[in-house]
């Protein structure tokens, strides 16, 4: 991997790497302030830090970015922390991690705080003295640490996900075997915080082809913004995840993208009926839905939406996840870890070459998050996703809902997703979400909430009773004007529970 990273600095120097805040920045331009952390690592970090911090506010600039490749280059791994974050996180990444050593772009009062926070040194990398450009590839091996990305964890702590040059092998590979056709006059729309895994993508596979990466503009709202880097610079390839859509929909009619030629989506359920009217918006482009968790390298199914068999490639309104790509070995198992027949729900697992050793001195989350099982007479090691899925008549994969979305009420199984499936066909509403709580005297109740519904919700709960058993009828609804949001975009539940 740093050998084609080191190559396209190289070959496309002139080339635009990256468009931040209305600049471009040459290969060039990166090869040599990554050149310049390089240095500065290699003369004054400890070749026992396998690991370096790097600050990654909302919205990275040249620096940060320039820094990953630094770090890389330098033999160590990258642990990306957002400032924003409280400080018991900050403290927890900074122990799990072994950090001493931490990068930033800015010294404000927020990296002041970090330092506070996890006993670092931090390092401003916009400061560091000019130096001579260095591409000199370091000795690395396949175990050896590229990223390692902090996931919630049910106890407080976050889960430290190390992911190896052996994972990014195996995802690059079966990546670039999905058919798509870049080139370097591709232009990769980035719409992630640093922390989170599909950024890596989005800024990665750019520079290995010598394309250019657009990041969103940090004035303004951010849906408004990806709105217009979509249509103003024509960008050709985006990653995102499906909360970016529905927040786009009030403008469908406004949006033609003719140059863009993949649009994927990753990181939440892809909804068939928003995936009906974004197409209309890109005529020429492929339509891909992506599956997986960061322990398994960023994604690793793959489904290519076909319009022709929409209804039928979907479940409860969900578009299909696929295939495994080539690297991947998916099953679906039951609560005692066997095959389940073909076509019935059970927990997706995945196994190969994407997936992750395990989680940074977590031994016990270590044994119930991962076990062997054998297939074809090869033991393989599974991670348990949590997801629950289902194979189709096609052998793609379809993805029913998390398993801690399922709940039991009166002792009947509930998937919250059916219930969200019918609440987004009878309001209208691109936003839903149900969510379980314990009331007043320890029972769980079903809490539905809907963003920006304008209806008449006793006329809504009537019509919910013409589709859905008595006993998945909401107890509470709560109408929103706007959704809270994690740092990654999505749909923030815990806090949600907190409007109940």
């Amino acid at each position: 991997m740093l050998e084609n990273i080191r190559n396209s600095f190289i070959n496309y120097s002139e080339n635009n790497a990256f468009y931040i805040e209305n600049v471009f920045y040459k290969y060039s331009d990166v090869a040599q302030i990554a050149s310049i952390i390089r240095n500065y690592i290699d003369n004054n970090v400890s070749p026992d830090e396998k690991l370096i911090g790097l600050t990654t506010y909302e919205f990275a600039d040249i620096y940060t970015y320039s820094a990953i490749f630094g770090i890389l280059f330098s033999g160590r791994g990258v642990v990306p922390i957002n400032p924003d974050m409280p400080a018991n996180r900050h403290k927890a990444i900074a122990e799990l991690a072994d950090l001493k050593t931490i990068l930033s772009s800015v010294i404000d009062d927020k990296a002041v705080q970090l330092q506070k926070n996890t006993s670092t040194e931090i390092i401003d990398v916009s400061k560091l003295p000019t130096s001579e450009l260095n591409l000199t590839i370091p000795t690395v091996s396949d175990a050896d640490t590229v990223y390692v990305l902090f996931t919630s964890g049910s106890t407080g702590i976050p889960k430290g996900v190390p992911l190896s040059y052996k994972n990014f092998k195996a995802y690059f590979d079966g990546y670039f075997e999905l058919g798509y056709e870049f080139t370097e006059d591709d232009k990769f729309l980035q719409t992630s915080d640093l922390t989170f895994d599909l950024s890596i993508m989005s800024f990665l596979a750019p520079i290995l082809k010598g394309a250019c990466c657009y990041t969103i503009p940090s004035k303004g709202v951010k849906f408004v913004n990806i709105f217009s880097m979509l249509e103003e610079h024509e960008i050709t390839t985006a990653l995102m995840v499906p909360s970016v859509l529905s927040y786009l929909r009030p403008y469908f009619d406004d949006i033609k993208l003719e140059k863009m030629r993949y649009s994927l989506f990753c990181g939440e359920a892809l909804y068939l009926d928003l995936v009906k009217d974004w197409s209309r918006c890109i005529p020429n482009a492929l339509i891909q839905n992506v599956y997986g968790p960061t322990e398994a390298t960023i994604f690793c199914l793959a489904y290519n939406y076909d319009p022709s068999k929409a209804d039928k490639k979907s479940s409860n309104g969900i578009v299909c996840i696929g295939k495994p790509m080539k690297h991947t070995n998916s099953i679906i198992v039951d609560e005692n870890l066997n095959f389940v027949p073909h076509g019935e729900k059970g927990e997706l697992c995945l196994a190969g070459g994407q997936l992750t050793s395990g989680y940074l001195k977590n031994e016990e989350r270590n044994k119930s998050a991962f076990f062997e099982k054998e297939i074809n007479g090869v033991i393989e090691k599974f991670y348990k996703t949590g997801d629950v899925a289902y194979l189709d008549e096609d052998n793609d994969f379809m993805f029913a809902g998390r398993k801690d979305y399922q709940i039991k009420i009166h002792g009947y199984r509930i998937e919250l997703s059916e219930i969200e499936h019918f609440a987004r066909e009878l309001s209208g509403c691109s936003q839903v979400a149900a969510v379980a709580k314990k009331n007043g005297v320890d029972i769980l109740e079903i809490h539905l909430f809907l963003e920006n519904y304008i209806g008449d919700e006793n006329t809504f709960k009537e019509d919910l009773k013409s589709k859905l058993p008595y006993y998945m009828i909401p107890e509470k609804i709560i109408v929103m004007q706007k959704f809270p949001l994690n740092v990654n975009g999505k749909i923030d539940r815990k806090e949600l529970l907190n409007f109940t």
